[in-house]
């Protein structure tokens, strides 16, 4: 989780939301990515996405079986569905997200036993750091909007 954080701070350095995502295979980092959607002006471009096709394009494969995702922020629903297409083992996050989470907070896609794959979930690690650069983020983006 600590990479994801230095990912999730090199996003907050180019305004960017700052989310950030590693994928590990075998203790070995095999890919990280931070949030990209307003650089390339890409809705898909966020943390997760970015990472699991990078891991995707190092291994050879679409099917990330034995690999772990740590991300900052609990996936959205595009990012859950993700990890449950591309056969991730672990999905492991940092902070809750209220108001657009799909790994429990709105809905729980990964748990959802009508999918073919259900990941393992551990939520809440480094939460609280996770937490704080985001919120610093948007407060910062308040003061500098008055």
């Amino acid at each position: 989780m600590t990479l994801a954080l230095q990912e999730a701070k090199r996003a907050a350095e180019i305004d960017e939301v700052p989310i950030g995502a590693v994928v590990v295979k075998d203790d070995e980092v095999i890919s990280k990515a931070h949030n990209l959607r307003e650089t390339l002006q890409d809705a898909t471009a966020h943390a997760e996405l970015l990472a699991i096709k990078e891991a995707c394009e190092v291994l050879g494969t679409w099917r990330l079986i034995g690999c772990t995702l740590y991300v900052t922020l609990e996936p959205c629903p595009m990012c859950a569905g993700a990890v449950i297409l591309s056969r991730v083992d672990k999905l492991v996050f940092g902070a809750k997200d209220p108001k657009g989470g799909a790994c429990g907070s709105v809905v729980n896609l990964t748990a959802d036993d009508r999918f073919n794959h259900r990941p393992e979930v551990v939520e809440g690690v480094m939460a609280k750091e996770c937490g704080e650069i985001l919120k610093a983020f948007f407060q910062g983006k308040r003061k500098r909007q008055r």
